[in-house]
């Protein structure tokens, strides 16, 4: 399957912006899986976690608790 193929299989679920950080919920539904990603658009930093079905809200909210520690460096400010 091409990346093509797999972003239009991909599926946005929610999205929030403020302060130059956008966030993204998103589900794959060939693999069944829920990831959050998010992007600083004052650095273009970005990365994308996969995260439990049952804590895909609270992950989308607060992504970077579920972030590993390098990923909290990249907010601007």
């Amino acid at each position: 399957m091409s990346a093509t193929t797999t972003q239009r299989n991909t599926r946005e679920l929610a999205f929030r912006e403020s302060d130059g950080l956008a966030v993204a919920l998103l589900w794959h539904p060939h693999e069944d899986a829920v990831t959050i990603s998010v992007v600083d658009d004052c650095t273009d930093d970005r990365f994308e976690i996969e995260v439990e079905r049952r804590r895909a809200l609270d992950a989308f909210y607060h992504p970077f608790a579920y972030a590993g520690p390098e990923a909290r460096r990249l907010v601007c400010v």
